[in-house]
């Protein structure tokens, strides 16, 4: 999956000055300047604003070191942001954090638009401010549907007008005699109140960002275009409330949102300052977020009935579709919105995939793979240092609204992750999991540990198609909490190593649809037998190997020389033997009863105990009844041995229940049989093999015995651990 038609021919795209400084400083240099600065000064004082323009320019400068770093090591297409996490943490964190960025360009376009309404009104009081705010939406995105050149044109001239209104309050006078409140503020509202609705201003960043698709060069303007206007950007800023604070009180600055106007040299200047800069952060915004949205379609993010945003019209690929629909959004929330309501959320919105591209950054500069080579190096502690002001940030505006953005976020990641959508790019998380997959493989201990002791179970399967009733069962007893194999023997060694490769894929996909995650091992040999001896000999990876091994009970009679010497060889190598006869015979919502034939807790009874604990907690087995059964030959010791097996089982914490049978002279399979009749599932132990034992007789007349018997598990537990210790 790509974006289709966003790559463009770089000849005919904008250059840095104007994709990229332009539509960011005139976001910056917005709304909030004009409208909200004097409210700002006003509420917290000279000191608390540097701090906060300072303290909101830091985390965008942080950002776009990661943003630098990022963009020059891809080639960045249609979809700034967006397109840079995907590609970097996955389809799915950027889809997560693709559309609330694509809602956070939307509302903004209605931020603008509010502001530039308000202003209108302030100079004549008979305009409605809410149909202004509308009638501005519609007229600025109809000029980013006619042409996005045109509108990125039309901000040059916004930018001259934006200048002269800066000059005229440089050159301005005082209005009145500046007061005491104007350096410690009024303290009305919250320093990190105040702060929520400054910090938009700072996230213009994003209009050059969100450009890269229409960029002639996507690496060079976007790290030069950012940080010009960030510098421009603080300069401004950290001036402005130095003027304002000389010739204005807190009172004026605080009721009045175009104070400016009165206190520069031609104040109709700053009306023009005002209009221009609501507008062209409109345009910016509504230039932008329709390219988010055209990405996120192109990558299939979107649910199929919305794919129709993806469409591009003419040259430039302009997203006609996206912007009609980005302009319905916005229309909802200025007729909905106001400015102080609206700036908080997008706060929220912007400091999201800032804290993402930081975090994104970090893990590459961390994992250093080698495909992450930018040209703009930046060292990852910087990176890591603006993930971390964000999240602070977020927290302390509100505590609640963070909550829910991440929740939000979290359930479209799942929700895209259900998707199981197919890219045709990697992404960092692979290295991410092969760092932590080292890390954790070089600290395992080699000796068992009782106490964090799973079945990592190797399933001799053949093909899962066939013998579904092992992997299933495997599956049960792993539960997704520990590593489960499924292991395949093909015997026809002239197949082509595409096919080899294609049949092991196939079944990985297999157990996929079939909800199961599972490692698969196809594996080749001449005589199935002695291959899988040396597979389970050879597999596995540092301490990472299978403990247990699950195969179906061997039937040819022609197999039961090999077949036993299998089961020695497991024994030898210090894996569980579990051999499942008859588990085909499971009957649809047949998993209510397990017996357990108990034997004692140092031979298989501990390991038996065990497996039927973790199959009563798996979604087949949940609710089934689980006894332990015991066979005695002496009735003054039956009721004896009940009371120790009670107590025992009691001591394990299992829901298991215990009987004991007394019959003095009956053979014990036939007391099997009369008495498990009624089990879906018999666990039977198995003798140890040893030197000089005929263990090929012996699983003879095993098999012979039982062949009456449900479906049943024979165990024999192999490996260097206390089972009873793991119970304990």
């Amino acid at each position: 999956m790509s974006s289709g038609k966003s790559v463009k021919n770089n000849s005919t795209g904008f250059g840095t000055f104007a994709g990229v400084f332009t539509p960011s400083i005139l976001t910056i240099l917005g709304v909030i300047m004009y409208l909200r600065f004097g409210w700002v000064l006003g509420q917290v004082g000279l000191v608390g604003t540097l701090v906060i323009v300072t303290l909101s320019t830091s985390i965008t400068f942080l950002t776009a070191l990661s943003i630098a770093s990022i963009a020059t090591d891809q080639n960045v297409r249609t979809g700034g942001a967006y397109y840079m996490i995907s590609r970097s943490l996955g389809i799915e964190t950027g889809g997560a954090i693709g559309i609330p960025l694509f809602l956070a360009q939307a509302l903004s376009i209605a931020l603008y638009t509010i502001g530039f309404a308000e202003s209108l009104h302030q100079v004549f009081p008979q305009i409605d401010m809410k149909w202004a705010g509308m009638i501005t939406t519609l007229l600025v995105g109809g000029l980013a549907l006619y042409s996005a050149k045109i509108a990125i044109r039309s901000q040059f001239f916004i930018m001259a007008a934006i200048a002269l209104s800066l000059l005229s309050l440089i050159f301005g006078s005082p209005a009145e005699e500046a007061d005491l409140g104007v350096w410690t503020g009024s303290g009305e509202s919250s320093f990190w109140t105040v702060f929520a609705v400054f910090f938009p201003a700072v996230t213009g960043i994003m209009a050059g960002v969100n450009m890269s698709g229409d960029l002639k060069n996507a690496k060079e303007s976007i790290p030069k275009g950012t940080f010009l206007a960030i510098g421009v950007g603080y300069l401004i800023y950290m001036t402005l409330p130095i003027l304002l604070a000389n010739r204005a009180s807190a009172e004026s600055l605080i009721s009045d949102p175009l104070v400016m106007r009165r206190i520069s040299f031609w104040g109709n200047a700053i009306l023009l300052g005002v209009w221009g800069a609501t507008l062209s952060s409109a345009i910016g915004s509504i230039l932008g977020a329709p390219r988010v949205l055209q990405a996120l379609a192109r990558d299939r993010v979107l649910p199929s009935s919305l794919r129709w945003l993806g469409k591009g019209k003419g040259e430039d690929d302009n997203p006609r579709a996206g912007t009609i629909f980005t302009i319905a959004l916005a229309l909802i929330a200025v007729y909905f919105g106001n400015l102080n309501l609206v700036a908080p959320v997008l706060s929220m919105f912007f400091l999201t995939p800032y804290g993402v591209l930081n975090i994104s950054a970090t893990l590459e500069k961390v994992l250093g793979s080698p495909s992450f080579r930018p040209t703009f190096k930046v060292h990852w502690f910087f990176s890591f240092l603006g993930a971390i002001a964000c999240v602070a940030v977020m927290l302390l505006i509100n505590a609640a609204a963070t909550a829910i953005a991440i929740i939000f976020m979290i359930l479209l990641f799942f929700w895209l992750q259900r998707r199981e959508l197919k890219t045709t790019w990697g992404d960092v998380r692979q290295g991410l999991w092969m760092a932590i997959g080292r890390s954790a493989l070089l600290r395992i201990r080699r000796t068992a540990d009782p106490k964090n002791w799973r079945p990592h179970i190797l399933v001799l399967s053949g093909a899962p198609t066939k013998r579904w009733h092992l992997v299933e069962l495997g599956h049960d007893l792993s539960q997704n909490r520990s590593l489960m194999t499924v292991a395949t023997a093909i015997s026809k060694m002239d197949l082509p190593i595409e096919r080899q490769l294609k049949m092991e894929a196939n079944v990985r996909d297999y157990l996929l649809q079939k909800g199961i995650n599972s490692l698969v091992r196809v594996y080749y040999t001449r005589k199935v037998l002695e291959g899988t001896k040396s597979m389970i000999s050879t597999y596995g990876l540092g301490q990472i190997t299978p403990n247990t091994v699950l195969m179906g009970a061997s039937e040819n009679p022609d197999n039961l020389s090999d077949y036993c010497r299998l089961i020695e060889h497991c024994y030898a190598l210090r894996k569980n033997i579990l051999i499942a006869r008859n588990a085909d015979a499971f009957e649809k919502h047949r998993y209510r009863r397990i017996d357990i034939w108990w034997g004692g807790l140092k031979a298989n009874g501990g390991l038996m105990i065990v497996l039927a604990h973790l199959l009563q907690r798996s979604l087949n087995w949940k609710g089934s009844v689980v006894n332990v059964k015991m066979l005695s030959r002496s009735e003054q010791a039956s009721a004896g041995a009940s009371d120790n097996l009670s107590k025992l089982l009691q001591e394990m914490r299992v829901d298991h229940n215990e009987k004991v049978i007394y019959e003095p002279e009956q053979d014990f399979y036939e007391v099997l049989e009369q008495n498990s009749a009624g089990a879906d599932l018999i666990m039977l132990g198995m003798a140890i093999p040893g030197e000089g034992f005929d263990y090929q007789s012996y699983y003879q007349n095993l098999h012979a015995k039982t062949k009456n018997l449900p479906s049943t598990l024979f165990v024999l537990a192999s490996q260097e651990v206390q089972f009873g210790e793991v119970l304990s």
